[in-house]
């Protein structure tokens, strides 16, 4: 896979080069800010793009906002954003941004240390699917349900709906909680209707909406 990667770090940076290269990804630019990565992704745009979300001058949002530009001028490009801490504003406007093929994903550093769950998020974001850190879904699971619509779903059904969120596929999903996957369909059914998104298209899309909804509210 073709990947590209912003971190200022230069520790962190090197290390990723290294691990992707041992993985058999050709890593075709790693560099230390925003303005650095959209440089090189309209030059020869990736498979992938890693960012950290804060980068040089500000240190507050500029991987952020590359991230958003790539997704906005190049959708078939996956991006997976790496922060230090859970931000949910961020989490939301990766996913809500955009509408081509091109996964996104919001991962911890922290995550990057556990080498097997980052490399799963990175081909999962590669194949075009969304990879989000199981602390950031459980931060934004904890959030007041006051009015809101997902207090409707069931404690199961809140748990296949964070994994949605995480990028998992059905049987993923069955396999996480250990049920079987047709009931891991029902589940699903029953939360596309509690959300109201019956009707508002098939397959993907509607799962979409659904986590969407759940990131959102």
């Amino acid at each position: 896979m073709r990947v590209m990667l912003a971190e200022d770090s230069t520790l962190l940076r090197e290390g990723l080069v290294r691990l992707l290269a041992e993985e058999g990804h050709e890593v075709r630019a790693a560099v230390g800010t925003g303005v650095e990565l959209l440089a090189a992704v309209a030059a020869e745009p990736p498979e992938v793009v890693v960012a950290d979300v804060r980068m040089p001058p500000t240190h507050t949002d500029e991987g952020l906002r590359a991230a958003l530009e790539i997704r906005e001028r190049f959708p078939a490009t996956g991006v997976l954003v790496l922060s230090q801490y859970v931000e949910k504003r961020y989490a939301t406007e990766l996913l809500t941004d955009g509408s081509g093929p091109g996964g996104v994903g919001y991962l911890l550093k922290d995550r990057v240390a556990q080498v097997d769950d980052f490399l799963d998020a990175l081909d999962r974001v590669g194949r075009g699917r969304t990879a989000f850190d199981p602390e950031v879904v459980r931060r934004l699971l904890a959030r007041s349900t006051h009015t809101d619509p997902l207090s409707r779903l069931t404690p199961r059904e809140a748990e296949v709906l964070a994994a949605m969120a995480q990028g998992h596929t059905n049987a993923a999903v069955a396999a996480r909680l250990s049920v079987s996957q047709s009931a891991v369909e029902k589940h699903i059914n029953a939360i596309f209707d509690k959300l109201e998104l019956t009707g508002r298209g098939e397959g993907y899309s509607k799962r979409v909406l659904a986590v969407l909804r759940y990131l959102d509210s």
